[in-house]
């Protein structure tokens, strides 16, 4: 089940989105300005933001830089009673993904959260997390602060296969049907060598992950 944060400051607006996206199984949380959003993500996992612009203490521009900051991905949304595009402009650049403006049909709300969830759910296939290294399987790329770099094709998969599922013990057997095929005639040991290649270009990245070996089982990747 999905976690959704209303951050809007009218709760009459809280109430009717609450209703319409429980209806729909949401689990919601709201909050009544961005301060109070802010410490309800520092305490629980969202998956969806749904954020006016105008809220006392910290306002719906100031929140999503701060969101951003946190989180690069989380799907935020934006509602405000300003249709100006200047407006809708300036929250785009500022990371939100949608915009709704106010008096909005509810059911419409519920379809641009349904809509945005499943874009993010298919973005989050194909990136993992490894503490501050973020694996992007849709270019090959390693992202680790302001680094960007690529790994040979095999080692990208074996690491992103590990990276999926931290924590499971991955026997060669396994890993070689999984990222070299089943038709694979080279001998298993190559696992081997590209978890070598692996441990050798993160080696200073102990701090965000370790490839473990599972002795007589494998291979597992722990995030420190």
């Amino acid at each position: 089940m999905a976690k959704i944060l209303i951050a809007d400051d009218d709760v009459y607006i809280r109430e009717l989105m609450t209703l319409f996206l429980q209806n729909e199984g949401f689990e919601i949380l709201e909050a009544k300005d961005g301060v109070e959003a802010l410490a309800i993500m520092e305490e629980t996992r969202i998956d969806l933001v749904i954020l006016d612009i105008m809220m006392p203490q910290l306002d719906g521009w100031e929140l999503c830089r701060e969101i951003r900051r946190i989180d690069a991905n989380i799907p935020l949304l934006m509602v405000t009673v300003k249709g100006e595009s200047g407006q809708k402009v300036k929250g785009f650049q500022l990371g939100t993904d949608d915009y709704l403006t106010k008096p909005f049909d509810p059911l419409e709300l519920v379809m641009r959260v349904k809509a945005l969830l499943k874009r993010y759910m298919i973005a989050s296939s194909q990136t993992a997390q490894l503490g501050g290294i973020t694996l992007n399987r849709r270019n090959f790329q390693v992202i680790r602060g302001d680094e960007i770099f690529t790994l040979p094709l095999k080692e990208f998969e074996l690491l992103f296969k590990l990276a999926n599922q931290p924590g499971q013990i991955f026997t060669r057997e396994q890993l070689i049907t999984q990222i070299w095929g089943m038709n694979y005639e080279g001998d298993d040991r190559t696992v081997d060598v590209h978890i070598k290649r692996l441990r050798e270009r993160f080696a200073n990245d102990s701090h965000h992950f370790q490839i473990e070996t599972a002795r007589s089982l494998g291979y597992r990747l722990v995030i420190t």
